[in-house]
């Protein structure tokens, strides 16, 4: 299979790798749903290229073969009151297909979408399948903040990847899965978040 799957980290000194568990447990899943070998080993691979000093962004890979690949590259968090242009993007996805769920260097739909805006309109773009359900970002997970006190965020069934901070979010109870559609963005704050950002406060743009 010439696929392999990416986990994108961050690391903090103080701290250490953030949700490390959910990392290796999302891996070794999609791992075993592809018969890829060597998700067992991505643990030592990651503690070889620590430890720093300094905030990193860390770059996992898992290949066909089993081999892993770890790059890191400095991190810088976003200002906290940082926020994101969105805009929605016509290349769609297709809910039925099962590469969606699992990290991928599969990029094509997500490319063809961030090519749709020049990085001087939109930070990020919405992506929404062939039923105009929206799933996600290209690299981030879709929340919206309706002012009920818990965040709604797509269903799998859209056709989205199972994201790590949306794991986190949905079992502790902070966010819960709902079908969304584009004029729903105008009900409530947008958020886009991932493991390595944490939750970005977004608008149309």
């Amino acid at each position: 299979m010439d696929l392999s799957l990416i986990e994108t980290l961050r690391w903090e000194p103080a701290v250490g790798f953030v949700r490390l568990e959910r990392h290796l447990a999302r891996l070794a899943r999609s791992a075993s749903a592809l018969g890829l070998p060597g998700a067992d080993a991505a643990r030592a691979a990651l503690s070889a290229a620590l430890p720093q000093q300094t905030p990193l962004r860390v770059r996992l890979e898992l290949f066909a073969g089993g081999r892993l690949d770890v790059q890191t590259a400095p991190f810088t968090p976003l200002a906290p009151d940082a926020t994101w242009r969105v805009k929605l993007a016509a290349t769609p996805l297709f809910s039925a297909d099962p590469l969606l769920r699992h990290k991928t260097s599969r990029r094509d739909a997500y490319g063809a979408a961030r090519a749709e805006f020049p990085a001087s309109e939109a930070d990020e773009v919405i992506l929404l399948n062939e039923r105009g359900e929206l799933c996600e970002g290209t690299i981030t997970s879709l929340f919206l903040d309706d002012g009920t006190g818990v965040l709604k965020t797509p269903p799998l069934t859209s056709g989205l990847l199972a994201g790590v901070l949306r794991e986190e979010l949905l079992e502790t109870g902070k966010a819960v899965e709902q079908v969304l559609r584009p004029q729903d963005l105008d009900r409530g704050a947008i958020l886009m978040g991932n493991s390595l950002r944490g939750l970005i406060r977004s608008e149309r743009a």
